[in-house]
């Protein structure tokens, strides 16, 4: 059965691989998995096609057959569920590997976006200024704290897996505020996980988008 997942039809970052399909589209190559991609303009983005694929009417989602799935973290891990490559073999390490992934999901990734709230969509309140240097600091806490479990390894447990996948598409969206930097041990992780072949390709075919004429 083919793999379809949405996407933007344009990107808000201009095929940066901030948005979220480029996870999707990351875990399909680590997994040698074809797919593709159904492009979707923003302003159809709450018509109802679209709302039956995402009832938030957000990107990206996945169909195979019947099956129809929203929100990037249930898809990667359906996808390293089903194929081989994201999840060790061991029970626990697959266990540990799940958690990292809600672990990206759920305790660093809102604290990053809240920079992107603070410095775009609420830019232009009276209390925006003052805002912005508390949100940077709850940044730095969190991510002082997976500085210090992460160490001088080159991943989170062990072998790359899907965690990894999840939490180095998280930080990601920290490196433009220039916070990502302060931290070189996690600057460094990041860039090992850019490096691998499949973020490349994945990184290369949502860009392809985005510059398209």
């Amino acid at each position: 059965m083919t793999i379809t997942i949405t996407a933007f039809d344009r990107s808000p970052d201009g095929g940066k691989g901030l948005a979220r399909d480029t996870r999707i589209r990351w875990a399909l190559e680590e997994t040698g998995q074809p797919y593709d991609v159904r492009l979707v303009p923003r302003d159809e983005m709450k018509e109802p096609a679209h709302l039956r694929r995402n009832p938030f009417g957000q990107i990206p989602t996945y169909e195979e057959g019947e099956l129809v799935l929203f929100e990037s973290g249930a898809i990667v891990l359906h996808i390293a569920s089903h194929h081989a490559g994201l999840l060790p073999d061991d029970a626990n390490a697959r266990a540990r590997a799940i958690t990292w992934m809600f672990a990206a999901l759920n305790s660093v990734e809102p604290s990053i976006l809240e920079i992107f709230i603070a410095r775009i969509l609420e830019r232009d309140q009276p209390w925006a200024t003052d805002r912005l240097p508390v949100v940077l600091d709850r940044v730095r806490e969190r991510l002082g704290l997976l500085s210090d479990r992460l160490g001088d390894a080159d991943w989170l447990d062990g072998a790359f897996s899907a965690g990894d996948l999840m939490m180095v598409s998280v930080l990601l969206r920290a490196r433009p505020s220039g916070v990502l930097d302060e931290f070189p041990n996690l600057a460094a992780y990041v860039a090992r996980g850019e490096a691998r072949p499949a973020y490349q390709r994945a990184f290369a075919a949502q860009l392809a988008v985005n510059t398209r004429p």
